[in-house]
């Protein structure tokens, strides 16, 4: 029982230390067995690349769970828009300036109609995005008829598959440890006015080292194949824009505050219903994203795109430390779920391991973490 209690203080008090830590042993043992294979350059761009997508879903999808709700039809959803822009390219010849709008309109729409069930009509949202991924998935096969559509825009397909230049990748590294710097001053000048304690200048000195030293070897790493891939650009601005609105703003705090305590909130005067119903119209947007990067990552838009992706993003949400009983929960800890995940997929498909070893793997991995959190609420 002391070990239990131990692992689970551990988790809950580092648990983006613990994810790291994670992530460096499962690095560890795939390089190891596929003889160095796995931390090649090249195939660290191709997974990071796999894993944005995921990642997109997974910054909707944690603000979701954190309200204290689930959205089942995000792969689906996925799907349907990739497949939606897919025929606005080959059938409309729409061009890709006006394709890009018009499909992140289409998955706001979708997503604020799912909320509007939800919030609104009070239908739970189990039985919503169940309903979704049936619906979602049979339009998708109705809009491509069953069959694959190959991309024809190059300025579409290089939203999935170009590459920043080398310069402009040291040049975003650059920009990305200053931006980290000035965020770190400006909140030890905040904790200082509200007279809260404050970190010592070597903590966090030695903080911002390590993250410079993270960020140095991700650009040199990436730069040494091609360059960062745009996928990957467009999950660190969505991290960054997501972590600000989490942390900074305040229908951020209304997000933790309708997932911890719901009457509470509402009793406060905070329009809950619009809030709920907001959270999805976001999801839908990231699904929109999410679906045009995998469309122009495959050049194609495929029936099948999407399939399961409602479960990485979910488990990437709660390995990462998101509470299924909502109030709880990272941007960053879903982005480093998303990583474990395709870490694994890639690691595991590397070596040619069966395909139902790898859905045993990852459910179990979900199961482990869904019971580390259970465990944290019963020793509250």
């Amino acid at each position: 029982m002391s070990s239990l209690r131990t692992l689970q203080q551990l988790f809950s008090r580092y648990k983006i230390l613990t994810l790291l830590i994670a992530i460096a042993l499962i690095w560890t043992f795939f390089t190891w067995q596929s003889e160095g294979a796995f931390l090649t350059s090249r195939n660290l761009s191709n997974l990071l690349r796999q894993m944005a997508i995921t990642a997109m879903l997974a910054c909707g999808m944690v603000f979701v769970i954190i309200a204290g709700e689930i959205d089942l039809s995000v792969g689906s959803m996925l799907g349907l828009l990739g497949g939606v822009a897919a025929v606005l390219d080959v059938s409309f010849q729409l061009p890709f300036w006006l394709n890009l709008p018009v499909v992140l309109l289409l998955g706001l729409a979708l997503g604020l109609f799912n909320g509007y069930w939800i919030a609104y009509l009070r239908v739970p949202s189990f039985i919503v995005g169940l309903a979704g991924m049936l619906v979602f998935r049979g339009v998708l096969l109705a809009v491509t008829d069953g069959s694959t559509i190959a991309i024809e825009s190059q300025s579409f397909v290089g939203l999935g598959q170009a590459y920043l230049p080398p310069f402009a990748g040291y040049v975003l590294a650059v920009l990305l440890f200053a931006i980290v710097v000035a965020l770190t001053f400006v909140g030890r000048a905040n904790r200082r006015r509200y007279q809260l304690p404050v970190a010592s200048v070597w903590q966090e000195g030695g903080k911002l080292a390590a993250i410079g030293i993270i960020i140095a070897g991700f650009v040199s790493v990436l730069n040494s194949y091609e360059g960062i891939p745009v996928p990957v650009l467009l999950m660190l601005i969505i991290l960054g824009a997501f972590s600000f609105v989490a942390r900074r703003t305040v229908f951020g705090r209304r997000i933790y505050a309708v997932g911890s305590n719901l009457e509470a909130t509402r009793l406060s005067g905070v329009n809950t219903r619009l809030v709920k119903m907001s959270l999805f119209g976001l999801m839908g947007l990231m699904c929109a994203l999410a679906g045009l990067t995998n469309t122009a990552r495959l050049a194609a838009g495929s029936p099948s795109a999407g399939n399961m992706g409602e479960l990485d993003a979910i488990a990437s949400c709660f390995i990462g430390g998101a509470s299924m009983r909502g109030g709880s929960g990272t941007v960053l800890g879903a982005i480093i779920g998303a990583l474990i995940m395709a870490s694994l997929d890639n690691g595991m498909s590397m070596l040619s391991v069966e395909s139902y070893w790898q859905m045993i793997v990852k459910g179990s991995i979900l199961l482990l973490a869904v019971w580390l959190d259970v465990v944290s609420g019963s020793e509250r």
